[in-house]
């Protein structure tokens, strides 16, 4: 059937004797002689080879220190908080946070986007929210804006995403927040539109944050806070938006 998915090879299936432990393999049993490869294929190899060299010293470093923590997670995870960013790869919500492995459930999609709440329609972000507050018990949520966000600047210039279809539908989840912004902004601010879209955003998605039921639910009943934060990169700061004021009030976190 036209468009269909391809079915699984069962004969390709992965077998035990087929894995191995990928950081104990010594590096010219899988490492390429990289002085022979083109100068892109070279860039590749190395950035593997860090992550390797990461994995390497979780292993023998990091673990055995935290072992105990490890092995107390090893069935069960009890966060106390969803936070809920963007993709973005300067992005570290564990570093940001200063937490731990087992204490926030992490989201990430492009422009930390949710969309609101549809009976009719499988969305995974809607299935962490629902999993992270009915089953997992957080008391608080965070949702994460950051400044020269590239979804927000795409947002703001509609062309660069003619070859990049399921972005430009991912993005009208964001609309609203650019309307808003169209409404209120000045030539002068021009320079700080990406970031100042970035945080109505935010905004944005907590209202639709507000649709999902598990959510309101415990809102309603003060068992779950919700937050927004607004982090600049290039200085580390984060702004946290006080939904008590009439304005998008954005004082800078202590």
């Amino acid at each position: 059937m036209r468009g269909s998915l391809p079915k699984a090879d069962s004969s390709a299936a992965i077998r035990t004797s087929q894995l191995s432990d990928w950081a104990s393999e010594p590096d010219s049993h899988c490492e390429t002689n990289t002085s022979t490869l083109p100068r892109m294929r070279r860039r590749e190899e190395e950035s593997i080879k860090q992550i390797r060299r990461g994995v390497r010293r979780f292993r023998g470093v990091i673990f055995p220190k935290m072992r105990s923590l490890y092995e107390s997670l090893a069935e069960k995870q009890k966060p106390h908080t969803l936070f809920i960013t963007c993709g973005d790869s300067r992005i570290e919500p564990s570093l940001l946070t200063g937490t731990e492995p087992g204490q926030i459930f992490v989201e990430r999609t492009p422009g930390n986007i949710i969309p609101p709440y549809d009976e009719t329609a499988s969305v995974g972000v809607s299935a962490s929210i629902e999993y992270a507050v009915a089953e997992l018990g957080v008391k608080h949520i965070i949702v994460c804006g950051h400044s020269a966000c590239g979804a927000m600047k795409a947002l703001l210039d509609p062309n660069a995403l003619d070859e990049l279809p399921a972005t430009r539908r991912w993005l009208q989840y964001a609309h609203s927040a650019l309307e808003q912004l169209n409404r209120s902004d000045s030539p002068d601010n021009e320079p700080n539109r990406p970031d100042r879209l970035a945080q109505l955003n935010v905004i944005e998605q907590i209202a639709h944050l507000h649709s999902h039921p598990a959510v309101q639910q415990r809102f309603t009943q003060d068992v779950v806070q919700i937050h927004g934060w607004f982090y600049e990169i290039h200085t580390g700061t984060v702004q946290v938006f006080d939904p008590k004021s009439a304005s998008s009030h954005w004082p800078a976190a202590g």
